[in-house]
Order: structure tokens, then C-alpha cells, then sequence
């Protein structure tokens, strides 16, 4: 793992290069912009909601932006001959988009601080944010590998907001109170993020905490697995050779 500071810091440079850094920050004022409209003045139950939807869709947008950049650039090819093992470079982007997720996190946080009311634990939030965002960043680099171009990685994004975010989010506002639907959203990895985030604000069970780390600890090692194997394929496609 000797490659992976450098890998890491190049990564970061590369989001700022291609602005990603800067649509993150744009999206974070969005959010912001959510909390500001609010009447509610404890933000405590809405921070949740807001963090579940840029550590999940923007984590995976994100690797697929840096991605599908670097296939313009052509520097997928210089890939397959460097020295650089590909879990270095996985786990590189990973922790990029996480330094990302978090700095959405921080900002938040702080003009929650100032200017709302927020009853929560930050550290618990560091931790859920982390393994949320990657999980959900893995999941970007198969969504990417099976996509031909950005539109298609859009779409693949879609699918997977209307399958797995759009329920938990329905669920968490209280629109979907059946409770055969209800107990169904435990099985998907959304719901089990969606747990750990509100646990920052202690609404939830000890057993479904233990339970959602668990699952999304075991999840994330076996896409991580199939990302790997995965991935020579999906440079060589992408280099041309």
C-alpha cells in the first residue's frame, strides 16, 4: 500500500481539476439552503435525511464522474503497466469521495451549529458517513463498468434511486406504513444506512445498529471483491487494448 498517499492526494487534485470538488461544495449549499428554508428550528430529525442522500447518490456519481474523465484523458491504459496495484488505486478514490461526503458533513454540521438547533452525535455521523459513502462509492465503480457512457451511468443511477433510495426515504417520512413494505426495506442496503444515520440522533434499536453495520460491512467486502475482478476487464475495454 506504499502507492496510496500519492494515489490518494492525486486523486483529490484530480476532483478539484475536474470541479467535482466545487459541485460537491454547490451541493452542500443546496442542502444548506434546504436547512435554512425550513421552519422548523431543531434540525435534528431533517440532517439525517440530508446526509443519507449525498453519501449515497453523490458517492456514486462521483466515482463514475472521475471515471469516465479519466477515459477521455486516456489514462486508463497507462494503468495496466504501471506499478500501481488496482487495490490501491480502488481504495484511492474511495477515500477521496469519502474526504468529500465528510466536508459536505462539516458543513452542514456547522451552519446547523450557528443557526438552527441540532441534537446529535458528530463522531456517530463521521462513522456512518464512512461507511456509507464506501459502500456506495464501490457500488459507483460497477455502475461504471457497465456503463457504455455517462448517460448510461445516469440512468443505472435512476434505477437504483427508484429501487433502493426512493423507499427508505418514503418510509422515513412516514408515506410508506405497511408493514410488510416496511420490514422488506431490511434487506436492502439503503435502509441499514438510513439506520445508522438516525442513530446519531438515538431513535433507533441497539440490535438494528449492530445488525446495519454488520450488513453493510459484509456488503461492501463483497462488492469490493467483485470491483477487483472486475476491474483489468473494464481498463482494457475502456484503453482499447
Amino acid at each position: 500500500m506504499s502507492n496510496f498517499l500519492v494515489l490518494f492526494i492525486g486523486e483529490l487534485q484530480r476532483m478539484k481539476k475536474y470541479h467535482i470538488l466545487g459541485a460537491s461544495f454547490v451541493i452542500a449549499l443546496l442542502w444548506i439552503g434546504v436547512l435554512h428554508l425550513t421552519e422548523i428550528q431543531n434540525v435534528s430529525n431533517i440532517f439525517p435525511l440530508l446526509l443519507f442522500l449525498d453519501a449515497t447518490s453523490m458517492s456514486i456519481l462521483m466515482i463514475g464522474v472521475t471515471m469516465f474523465f479519466e477515459k477521455q484523458e486516456g489514462s486508463m491504459k497507462s494503468l495496466l503497466v504501471s506499478p500501481i496495484h488496482k487495490l490501491e488505486y480502488i481504495l484511492a478514490k474511495t477515500g477521496a469521495n469519502i474526504v468529500s461526503n465528510l466536508l459536505t458533513l462539516v458543513l452542514l454540521f456547522t451552519y446547523a451549529m450557528m443557526f438552527k438547533e441540532l441534537e446529535l452525535s458528530l463522531l456517530w455521523l463521521i462513522f456512518a458517513v464512512i461507511l456509507i459513502s464506501f459502500f456506495h462509492s464501490l457500488l459507483g465503480f460497477l455502475l461504471t463498468y457497465y456503463s457504455k457512457d455517462f448517460t448510461q451511468l445516469l440512468m443505472a443511477m435512476m434505477k437504483y434511486s427508484f429501487v433502493f433510495i426512493i423507499p427508505v426515504l418514503l418510509e422515513q417520512i412516514g408515506l410508506i406504513t405497511n408493514d410488510f413494505i416496511v420490514k422488506l426495506l431490511y434487506a436492502i442496503p439503503t435502509k441499514a444506512s438510513m439506520i445508522l444515520l438516525n442513530a446519531s440522533i438515538g431513535v433507533v434499536e441497539t440490535w438494528e445498529i449492530v445488525v446495519s453495520i454488520l450488513y453493510l460491512f459484509a456488503i461492501s467486502v463483497g462488492v469490493l471483491f467483485v470491483v477487483l475482478k472486475k476491474h483489468d476487464e473494464f481498463a482494457l475495454k475502456e484503453s482499447g487494448v
